[in-house]
């Protein structure tokens, strides 16, 4: 999703007096939200996208490989400055061994002067944080290692 793309859904919104839009392109979810008062609440959600296998023999090879190491990968859904917390004086979001529920914000990735928070899709027990806070992350890396908790 480019910049412009984004830039026209807010003039969208704008000329047609809407208070919040989604939209799903290329993996990628943005939601755009405004407060009563016109401002944008959050510029821009990115929601981590997990993309299926192309083949039947790939989709049963990844379950079993999942089954067996009994972890979800959460991975970085753009390029950007992984931050723990919202703020640097602020406790972060998780940490190792804390259970986190779906929709729970994780982190935030800044990425063009905007913080996008990353949220959980899955219910769990965080494993393993693997960047550094204030690190840069690239699109597709992982961050969190995730058990399920059913």
């Amino acid at each position: 999703m480019y910049i412009k793309e984004i830039k026209d859904m807010i003039t969208l919104m704008n000329d047609n007096g809407l208070t919040e839009l989604e939209v799903e392109k290329d993996g990628m979810r943005i939601k755009l939200k405004k407060s009563s008062g016109g401002s944008f609440e959050k510029a821009i959600e990115f929601v981590p996208q997990y993309a299926a296998p192309q083949s039947p023999q790939e989709a049963k090879g990844a379950k079993e490989a999942q089954m067996a190491k009994n972890t979800v990968d959460i991975k970085a859904p753009m390029v950007g400055t992984f931050y723990r917390s919202p703020s640097p004086e602020a406790a972060p979001y998780v940490n190792v061994g804390d259970t986190i529920g779906i929709g729970q914000v994780l982190c935030i990735i800044e990425a063009m002067k905007l913080m996008n928070e990353i949220k959980s899709e899955v219910r769990g027990k965080i494993l393993e944080i693997l960047v550094d806070n204030a690190e840069p992350v690239e699109f597709g890396q992982v961050i969190f290692v995730i058990e399920p908790i059913k």
